[in-house]
């Protein structure tokens, strides 16, 4: 089956920016849809971000849009996750998921990565 590593996750000052990292072997990401997903400690799952397999289509939680930035790079199999303009609020473990759904409209997200943290403080 498919595996996913999360990387990139760090401590970083509010304003800053950090670039997360989804890469996978054996599989060509290029056939999934990803999404990105964090969780706060003590609190539910949240949707982030979502890549349609062709790159064609992406979409944003509210809370991110304007901020963050879902993108392939094929010839490295890794989808890539920039965020910019951090705020405490976006701290939280950060995991990204491939579906095999061909658009990020309602997708099962089959595979799941351990997550990397990322936390926002002064």
């Amino acid at each position: 089956q498919l595996q996913l590593v999360e990387s990139g996750g760090g401590l970083v000052q509010p304003g800053g920016s950090l670039r997360l990292s989804c890469a996978a072997s054996k599989f060509a990401l290029d056939d999934y849809v990803i999404g990105w997903f964090r969780q706060a400690p003590g609190k539910g799952r949240e949707g982030v971000s979502c890549i349609s397999s062709s790159a064609g289509s992406t979409n944003y939680a509210d809370s991110v849009k304007g901020r963050f930035a879902v993108s392939r790079d094929n010839a490295k199999n890794t989808v890539y996750l920039q965020m910019n303009s951090l705020k405490p609020e976006d701290t939280g473990l950060y995991y990204c998921a491939a579906s095999v759904a061909i658009s990020c409209y309602n997708p099962y997200y089959q595979y799941w990565g351990q997550g990397t943290q990322v936390t926002v403080s002064s």
